[in-house]
């Protein structure tokens, strides 16, 4: 594709976001890095070990739709990175801790223990009380930052959920996008955010 004229053309200056306006929309993940903005959850704010990795952060330059193309291709190796150095990493034995309180019991414990069932069923329908007080965690999706707000009051149901969705905000961006392009730019403008119609419905 990087010597495709037609893709090129199609592409390159299409759907322009300068690094200002992107950190202004609030835009994550490739969308932000195309304009050149190095911001990646698993850098800033490391999560399950993403602190142990090595890997880059891809960047582009121009913020157009071939910048946003290139960095959700660069991921992709990057991913193989990070992939490769979890396996050598992966410890041997069980995944889950051993507490049937919080976590299910694994299914082949169904059939031979009645307690297990007992644990399964109450987890469940009742679930387990968490702690009063609020918490807010984001990681690093394909398409930027996902994050969801907890606020519990000590029962089993949150008092309060928010999820923050990239495709969400991502597709706010749109309208400034898309001005002074023509309709048929609009296709490769979305396909630029990859966007997910469920991140968006609510």
């Amino acid at each position: 594709m990087k010597n495709n004229p037609i893709f090129l053309k199609r592409t390159k200056g299409i759907g322009v976001v300068t690094p200002e306006d992107a950190v202004s929309w609030g835009l994550t993940g490739a969308s932000l890095r195309g304009s050149g903005v190095d911001f990646d959850v698993r850098k800033v704010w490391p999560y399950s070990g993403y602190e142990n990795y090595d890997f880059d952060v891809p960047l582009g330059q121009d913020g157009d739709v071939y910048a946003r193309y290139r960095c959700r291709i660069e991921e992709l190796w990057q991913t193989l990175r990070i992939i490769e150095q979890a396996l050598d990493k992966l410890p041997d034995g069980p995944i889950n801790i051993d507490d049937r309180k919080i976590v299910p019991p694994p299914r082949a414990e169904l059939g031979q223990s009645m307690e297990a069932v007992i644990h399964h069923f109450k987890l469940w329908t009742e679930g387990f009380d968490a702690p009063e007080g609020f918490v807010y965690q984001s990681i690093e999706s394909p398409r930027g930052e996902f994050a969801c707000y907890l606020r519990g009051d000590g029962g089993p149901k949150p008092a309060r959920v928010h999820f923050r969705t990239p495709s969400y905000v991502n597709l706010a961006s749109l309208p400034h996008m898309g001005k002074n392009v023509f309709v048929a730019d609009l296709v490769a403008i979305i396909g630029s955010i990859d966007i997910v119609l469920g991140d968006i419905d609510r």
